[in-house]
């Protein structure tokens, strides 16, 4: 296939998916008003809990078996390589270009953390669907990309609620931190002030609990307290708050890794890598077959719903503070340019090697890895810890119009060099 007839085959899910996240972002405005915040949300749940992981579960368990899963031991593999490329070119830049110490976390975490679950699983099957692709027969192409698909979002919540979390997490002690050292700049010039009075007067205090939330939400019955004490504590209650915090963390952290759609890709594993439990539920001639049925129709309706969450999520981007341009140059620079580059280098690597399957699809989605714009994930890890939020909306909207293009030119040039 010739340069342009790839770039048509790249194009063209990319264009779907900007035509129909851009009638998401219009219903998302105040004019129509139909997906509303609260509307995003309820459905962002539905998908969270039930669309998602019957995709997964389906794709999984129809295409892949045991030998399939101990083949694809590179792609953890890899993808702990777009974390450590992407988190070291983002280190480096923020020590160039010195952010706001609170948004140096979510700096780093924008140039190493790609959306390695729903963007795959929109784009790499949509491409085995055209009429061009060069990756083989139409439904066994969108099998396999469903699978690997899959399999990158089980792996990439991993890394995301481990190596991610804890740079946002100590971006918000940062927040707190740079909000008392205001705070203790603005002594009480109070006349009747005496040695016992408080150094900080009541407009500083009145300013920490606005700016800073006291507690915010982990999930509906659950709060991580964050409180900030006057006078001194002893050693023993500091333990005892930092060990509850400690607790707080690892249940989330235990929550997500054992959240619906990780759940679905489990179960996917297990019956597709067991024989009998998979011809129990997967095939025309299976006794349990309306399982697969059911579980196929509820998640034919996961890529629509996301597709339309995810424009009406960039248009908030619009209504928030600006940011400076030379951060959204930088993340934009090492997402789209500089990791690709070393996506190239790794994976043709790997394959000179022989450390991957004989499977061209393979290598590109994992050459797609390292060129995914960032996971939506850090949109709710800033909204957890209430630090950055506005900053995060910008940066996901500059980074997914830019993915537009990017994607649709990287993903050209991947079918070229595996076809060539």
């Amino acid at each position: 296939m010739g340069f342009w007839s790839l770039f048509e085959v790249a194009s063209m899910p990319i264009l779907e998916v900007l035509l129909v996240s851009v009638i998401g972002a219009i219903m998302a405005t105040n004019y129509f008003n139909v997906l509303s915040g609260d509307a995003r949300k309820s459905l962002n749940k539905i998908v969270f809990v039930a669309f998602t992981p019957s995709l997964i579960f389906a794709s999984l368990a129809k295409t892949v078996n045991l030998e399939d899963i101990i083949s694809w031991w590179f792609m953890p593999l890899n993808i702990g390589m777009t974390f450590i490329v992407g988190g070291t070119l983002g280190w480096i830049a923020a020590k160039l270009i010195k952010p706001k110490p609170h948004l140096e976390g979510l700096l780093i975490a924008m140039c190493s953390t790609g959306n390695l679950g729903n963007i795959l699983l929109i784009i790499v099957p949509a491409i085995c669907t055209e009429a061009g692709s060069p990756f083989g027969e139409h439904s066994i192409c969108k099998s396999k990309g469903f699978a690997y698909s899959s399999f990158s979002l089980a792996l990439g919540s991993f890394y995301i609620w481990t190596y991610t979390f804890q740079l946002i997490k100590n971006s918000s002690l940062r927040y707190l931190k740079e909000v008392e050292d205001q705070s203790q700049q603005e002594p009480n010039k109070d006349m009747n002030a005496t040695e016992k009075t408080c150094l900080l007067s009541v407009e500083s205090q009145e300013y920490i609990d606005l700016v800073v939330p006291l507690s915010y939400p982990t999930s509906d019955k659950k709060q991580i307290q964050l409180t900030i004490h006057e006078g001194s504590v002893s050693s023993d209650d500091k333990k005892e708050e930092s060990s509850c915090k400690l607790a707080e963390i690892l249940h989330k952290f235990l929550e997500e890794l054992l959240s619906p759609p990780n759940i679905g890709s489990i179960l996917g594993m297990i019956f597709g890598a067991t024989p009998w439990l998979k011809k129990l539920v997967m095939g025309v001639d299976s006794p349990l077959r309306v399982i697969q049925d059911s579980v196929t129709l509820l998640g034919d309706g996961t890529l629509p719903c996301i597709t339309l969450i995810l424009g009406g999520n960039l248009i908030q981007g619009l209504k928030r503070a600006s940011i400076r341009p030379n951060i959204i140059i930088t993340i934009i620079c090492i997402r789209y340019v500089i990791s690709p580059i070393v996506g190239i280098f790794v994976i043709k690597a790997a394959d000179s090697l022989q450390l991957l399957p004989a499977d061209p699809l393979f290598s590109f989605l994992l050459l797609i890895q390292y060129t995914l714009p960032p996971a939506m994930n850090i949109s709710t890890m800033t909204q957890l810890f209430s630090v950055g939020q506005e900053e995060c909306s910008v940066l996901m909207m500059w980074t997914y119009l830019v993915a537009t293009f990017a994607l649709t030119g990287w993903a050209t040039v991947f079918m070229w060099i595996l076809t060539s």
